[in-house]
């Protein structure tokens, strides 16, 4: 079996022409990939034997025909240097296409913060409510007893879908309401830029440098110029105000009004529902003790960003559990963070690397020696079996290997569990039991003069079939699609939505369509090798790398359902255009060329 394996991948990695491009080509197996050719040749006549001798030019093609199915990566490389991920040649990317991506969006929305005053400390306790000075907190100011739009949820959705109602209907007034103590801000920071901002003190006030914009200081705020809610009728105009700290309770779209949890009813001619999700937990930290609870914390908010910040500041050991995008980012950002007071951070999950569920599984654990190289322990295939606050006050922690640590706080990373305690039998709102969520139509519309928006909509994708997207792009584009309809433009939502992660220095991709590790994959990737010379200025030697750069095809029944481009930027039309086409595997040659992997 051994000289058969030696054999098999000898001739896999002889160098083939690719149809483009002039740079050699090698073919190696990988993954699953690997194990379905040992089943395949292992009682038959050797592989060597087979495709040996002169002739071991393999097409590319060929791969459906010997079987190889499961995960394939082509790696390809170019004699020159390898431009790693940085933000550099993600925004030269786009900009070299002419495109925005929807972090630059989300921060030319956001409020200068270069010559705003620090806010009031921050205690563990009690987290203040930063905001931008020119940004008046609303505390249960007497409310209209009617407003024409009324948003429910004070997200980029409802942000997106009040600047749009506005745009069509400049006299309109818009009233958002949200449970948080803050205006409308993105989240993306909370996870990515504030954590790996150097300067404490900003990123303690929602602060960091604009990635998109010569690195000038904003803060998280969406900027806008809302009036007090008790205002908002007096307007000669049109206007938008913000009800902050409230939660609507129920819905009665017969009626045409909403109800606050003080009681108050407001009525309204056109409603959206863009409430979110909520982090979901475990049940041996939901169901704990008291104490327990007290060192087990959630992570969606801005409030939740400073208690953990607090934390990564304050004590000892965190223990991060859950390996997609929010966890491996939390676990980098914290070790970042916790640098200076070293602060172990250690990660557990049940998948075989960081991002497992999304990623194939050679790449993951690719990602999971990054994520380590970041000052992570990384514990791949392991859950937490138990935990206890023992008599130091520190919590005893029992893993599934038989293991057993002490930590001083637990953050909880373990996905979205979508918002939709407005569906009761009067509402008649509907949820889908599948994926969750509010069941919409293709105009994003619930029911009569309701619409839904971000991550709590179950909207119908024609090309992917009925689906739910809990990303920023798609909060975006969704809330201002409903706004227009709500002002009558009766437009279909057709956009496949894109995200976006960063993990680590060397970690950075984008995405669209359907990303499951589950389905068959086939990864294009540039790589350098032993024999590649570097640049003037340069190391001698440059690393070698099997996933530096990249694109990854996920593959439903041989058609192409979803694109991951890895270190790879601006790429997201290409890939739509993909998915919309009903391109198949047989595509893959036409199309690997429009990525630019070797840019």
């Amino acid at each position: 079996m051994a000289s058969l394996l030696r054999s098999q991948i000898n001739v896999c990695a002889r160098r083939v022409p690719y149809a483009f491009s002039s740079s050699p080509v090698r073919v190696l197996n990988g993954g699953c990939a690997l194990r379905a050719t040992q089943r395949r040749f292992a009682s038959s006549e050797s592989f060597s034997e087979k495709y040996g001798g002169g002739s071991a030019f393999l097409p590319i093609a060929g791969l459906v025909s010997l079987g190889l199915v499961g995960y394939v990566t082509y790696d390809i490389w170019k004699r020159g240097t390898h431009s790693p991920h940085s933000k550099d040649s993600k925004q030269s990317s786009y900009a070299s296409a002419g495109l925005t991506h929807p972090e630059a969006e989300a921060e030319s929305m956001a409020a200068d913060a270069s010559s705003q005053p620090a806010p009031a400390p921050v205690t563990e306790k009690e987290p203040a409510a930063v905001a931008p000075s020119d940004v008046t907190v609303a505390k249960q100011p007497p409310l209209p007893e009617h407003v024409a739009y009324v948003l429910i949820g004070a997200g980029t959705a409802s942000f997106a879908c009040m600047k749009a109602i506005r745009e069509r209907d400049p006299n309109a007034k818009v009233l958002i309401i949200g449970e948080e103590d803050y205006n409308p801000y993105m989240r993306p920071p909370l996870s990515k830029a504030l954590w790996l901002e150097e300067n404490h003190e900003n990123a303690r006030q929602l602060k960091f440098p604009a990635s998109w914009a010569g690195g000038k200081l904003i803060d998280v705020f969406y900027k806008y110029s809302f009036v007090a809610p008790h205002e908002l009728t007096q307007q000669e105009g049109g206007a938008s105000a913000v009800l902050t700290g409230n939660q609507v309770t129920t819905i009665d779209p017969s009626n045409r009004n909403i109800t606050l949890s003080n009681g108050a009813v407001i009525k309204y001619d056109k409603c959206l529902i863009a409430t979110g999700g909520k982090p979901k937990t475990l049940p041996m930290f939901s169901e704990g003790s008291d104490k327990l609870k007290s060192k087990v914390s959630v992570y969606r908010n801005i409030n939740d960003y400073l208690q953990l910040d607090d934390v990564a500041m304050q004590k000892k050991s965190v223990l991060v559990v859950g390996g997609g995008f929010l966890g491996s980012e939390l676990a980098v950002g914290l070790a970042s963070r916790g640098k200076p007071n070293n602060l172990q951070i250690t990660q557990v999950f049940p998948e075989v690397g960081n991002l497992g569920l999304v990623l194939p599984a050679e790449l993951s654990k690719w990602t999971t020696d990054k994520v380590r190289k970041e000052g992570v322990t990384v514990l791949p295939g392991v859950v937490v079996s138990s935990a206890n606050v023992n008599e130091n006050d520190k919590v005893t922690v029992k893993l599934s290997n038989g293991d057993e640590m002490t930590v001083d706080h637990i953050v909880v990373a373990v996905g979205l569990q979508a918002d939709t305690r407005l569906s009761t039998s009067s509402s008649g709102i509907e949820v889908d039991p599948d994926v969750g969520g509010y069941r919409v139509n293709s105009e994003l519309q619930a029911c009569t003069d309701v619409w839904v928006a971000g991550d709590v909509s179950s909207f119908y994708d024609p090309h992917l079939g009925r689906r739910r997207v809990e990303h920023h792009d798609h909060a975006n584009v969704t809330g201002r699609l409903a706004g227009e309809n709500m002002t009558g433009a009766q437009k279909q939502f057709n956009h496949q939505s894109m995200f976006w992660s960063d993990v680590g220095p060397e970690v950075g991709f984008e995405a669209v369509g359907l990303i499951d590790a589950k389905l068959e994959t086939v990864g294009v990737w540039a790589k350098t090798t032993k024999d590649d010379k570097a640049a003037e200025g340069s190391p001698d030697v440059l690393p070698t790398d099997n996933y530096s750069k990249g694109v990854v095809f996920y593959l439903r029944e041989k058609r192409i359902v979803g694109v991951l481009t890895w270190n790879c930027f601006g790429k997201m039309d290409v890939a739509r255009k993909l998915i919309a086409n009903n391109s198949t595997k047989a595509d893959i040659n036409n199309y690997i060329k429009d990525f630019d992997i070797h840019a």
